[in-house]
């Protein structure tokens, strides 16, 4: 009998308990993406609900966004477009602020990334409070996306994110879910 998909990735993901500070839960794909099976279970759920739909761009946030989003936009026979931190896109970019728990950051892209219009897919690991996810919505809006769905491995629900991005107007499909962090 082949294992439930919550199975595999529960299997296929560590929990490193207090990093990056003590009373956290980091949840550790890098173990899924050594895994051939899981890592490839992970992307085809991933993949699925949009086979077939004429998607334009996959988005991958830094960095394993870029890991997943690139099989998924692969997959998809779509463009990919990293969303970077910023300073470290070599073209002309736009940019958006965001607060973190200590301060205030920024996320880039390339200015021709996307364009108005086209239809786009947010991916990343894991959604926890959601700040990051909302500022890489925020920036491809700002540049017309039609951002139909953000897509993560991991949901972590008591922090609220997919909470953010649905108020947002966006679908969020996550794979698995896990209670605390």
């Amino acid at each position: 009998m082949k294992p439930s998909l919550e199975d595999t990735l529960l299997a296929a993901i560590r929990t490193i308990p207090d990093y990056p500070k003590p009373g956290i839960l980091f949840r550790d794909i890098t173990t899924l993406l050594g895994n051939a099976r899981a890592f490839r279970r992970a992307i085809d759920e991933l993949v699925h609900p949009y086979a077939g739909q004429k998607i334009d761009k996959i988005a991958g946030i830094e960095a394993r966004g870029f890991i997943l989003g690139g099989a998924v936009a692969h997959q998809l026979s779509a463009g990919f477009v990293p969303i970077r931190k910023k300073g470290k896109l070599p073209y002309e970019t736009v940019r958006v602020a965001y607060s973190l728990e200590y301060g205030l950051d920024e996320m880039e892209m390339h200015k021709d990334g996307v364009a108005p219009g086209e239809k786009v897919i947010l991916v990343d690991d894991l959604i926890a409070t959601g700040g990051t996810a909302e500022a890489a919505v925020r920036l491809l809006r700002q540049i017309g996306a039609d951002i139909l769905a953000a897509c993560f491995v991991i949901d972590l629900p008591d922090l609220g994110g997919r909470k953010k991005l649905e108020a947002l107007g966006v679908p969020v499909r996550t794979l698995i879910g896990f209670e605390g962090h």
